[in-house]
């Protein structure tokens, strides 16, 4: 791909000169720049470069609408484990539907075979960047805290668990609007395993202790990893300092975190307990899920007066712009073609200029024809996202308010386990000390024969006494608890029943939609092919066409004119 310095007009590679004004034809640092993917993506300019994908800003020319595109390395192109993580960043990201989660609009490899996602074009900063500049005030943390929740709460409860939050995965638009990104490393616990024994994936400043010794660590990791971004982002520093990677697992692993009070000693209680509770060591005594996170943030920020963010619907994608009726830049400069012929040659041009002239407006037509059906198609295809993104959001606020709802129940039971289990330790401690009083007892019984009564054999029946009656309170105590928290699982176990069911349900939409999509996607990218190689058709018979009319001095106006077509 070349591009003209001037009008940035793009070429084939194999083109030297610029047929609109005659400038050479320079090739961009990076190749994709002009290029088109999927027949119908347009890469503008490249936005970000990580390790394993670089981000560009394209635009949709089937409804002139932005977007961006993030295209897998080369390198990794051909490891199927690579591939297949790109692949599950798309799928997991966009069947989640969540205003908070960045959303996916198609994915697909472009023609050398290199995996490519569509992602809506986010205007804002990441956290890090934001985190460059110092600690944030704490009702703006608590905002962004509250929407992290929030996101990770819907990743959650549809079974996904992102595995490398971090500041970089945060993203800001205006307003603090939250989107968190990049999903390459998330698991769906209905996945295959795609990480080895040994493999650890993630970054060390926000890794889970756990997840330092399982490839299956689960949504408390994602907790522990938000507690962190909470600390830091309140404190503008790391609860842990280290210099290398293993060494930031062990601080994970063995040292203590701190209170955030220790650092900022304005710091409500509640949130200093909380963020305390986020970094547990052990996952099972972070809060119960990120349901009950988004809770108490929003508790404690209602507490200091600041405002809660409403929770909204992502947005519908913006109306397509038609593009099939509006004029194509080569009909103009056809037009512009036409007058230079006349005015270069009058009624007797030329046999071979006139073939030239009849070639371009044929290849134009068959480009109409082509632009008209794939937007037909895009419509259709359009059609189906619709009913996709309408049934994930339907299914998503089913969830929510089960989930929420069913939150309290999870902390509570949890509550009541946990206070059942010393009651249960503690009944176990009777039995022998009642056997023991039981044959002190005897034994006195049997030295008076009951003949006179004695104090030994009063203290005797005192002491099994006293010792039966507290053993019955602690072991009614462990059965009431044992009960509640029998009750509150069974309500657990319902509702859980029902989140399954919707889970599936999710799962049978994205599959009924998928032949569906991918079939209007094939149409789209064989028409947006065709369209390629005929516009570089029209690129060759134009050059050919102007190369001898451009020193014709009464034409240069006509050439100016054709300068000016975008």
């Amino acid at each position: 791909m070349k591009t003209c310095p001037q009008c940035h007009l793009a070429y084939p590679s194999e083109s030297s000169f610029c047929f609109v004004d005659g400038a050479s034809l320079v090739s961009p640092k990076d190749p994709r720049i002009g290029s088109t993917v999927a027949g119908r993506y347009v890469i503008e300019e490249a936005l970000g470069k990580g390790g394993m994908a670089i981000v560009y800003r394209a635009r949709h020319k089937l409804v002139d609408r932005p977007c961006a595109i993030k295209v897998l390395n080369p390198q990794f192109a051909q490891d199927p484990t690579t591939r297949e993580r790109f692949r599950r960043e798309s799928r997991h990201a966009q069947r989640l539907a969540h205003p908070n989660i960045i959303e996916i609009f198609d994915q697909g490899e472009t023609e050398e075979g290199v995996p490519f996602l569509v992602m809506e074009l986010l205007t804002g900063s990441s956290l890090a960047d934001v985190l460059e500049k110092g600690r944030l005030p704490m009702a703006r943390a608590l905002v962004i805290g509250i929407e992290m929740a929030r996101a990770l709460a819907r990743a959650h409860d549809f079974e996904v668990i992102h595995r490398d939050l971090k500041p970089e995965n945060v993203f800001l638009l205006p307003g603090d609007h939250v989107k968190l990104l990049d999903f390459g490393i998330a698991r769906c616990t209905q996945d295959a395993r795609l990480t080895n024994l040994g493999e650890i994936f993630g970054t060390p400043q926000y890794m889970a202790p756990e997840r330092g010794s399982s490839i299956d660590a689960g949504p408390p990791a994602d907790l522990y990893a938000l507690g962190i971004m909470i600390f830091e982002m309140l404190t503008g520093k790391l609860p842990f300092t280290a210099s290398d990677p293993a060494s930031w697992l062990m601080k994970h692993l063995k040292e203590p975190p701190p209170h955030l009070r220790e650092t900022f000693q304005d710091a409500p209680e509640a949130l200093d307990r909380l963020l305390f509770d986020l970094m547990a060591k052990a996952p099972e005594q972070r809060p119960v899920d990120a349901h009950r996170v988004e809770a108490q943030l929003t508790a404690i920020a209602q507490n200091i007066g600041v405002a809660i963010p409403a929770e909204v619907a992502p947005p519908p994608p913006p109306p397509s712009a038609s593009l099939r009726n509006t004029a194509h830049p080569w009909e103009r400069r056809t037009e512009i073609f036409d007058r230079m012929m006349a005015r270069a040659f009058g009624p007797a041009a030329p046999a071979d200029v006139t073939r030239m002239l009849d070639a371009l407006k044929g290849h134009l037509r068959e480009i109409a024809s082509l632009r008209a059906g794939a937007f037909e198609e895009q419509q259709r295809l359009e059609t189906i996202e619709n009913e996709g993104r309408d049934g994930r959001l339907r299914l998503g606020k089913a969830m929510d308010t089960l989930t929420s709802d069913v939150s309290r129940t999870r902390e509570e039971a949890r509550g009541l386990r946990l206070a059942v289990a010393p009651l249960a330790v503690q009944s176990k401690l009777f039995p022998p000390q009642v056997i023991a009083a039981h044959k002190d007892l005897m034994g006195w019984e049997g030295r008076g024969g009951f003949a006179e009564p004695t104090r030994e054999l009063a203290a005797a029946y005192g002491k099994l006494s006293d010792l039966v009656g507290r053993w019955y309170d602690v072991r009614r105590h462990e059965l009431d608890a044992d009960g509640e928290a029998v009750k509150k699982e069974r309500v657990i176990a319902d509702v859980d029943a029902q989140i399954k069911a919707l889970r599936n349900s999710l799962a049978s939409l994205d599959k009924s939609l998928e032949d569906r999509r991918q079939k209007s996607q094939q149409k789209i990218a064989e028409m947006g092919r065709r369209t390629e190689l005929l516009e570089a058709e029209l690129l060759h018979v134009a050059s050919r066409f102007c190369a001898p009319l451009r020193s014709k001095p009464e034409l240069g106006q006509l050439f100016l004119e054709l300068e000016k077509v975008a």
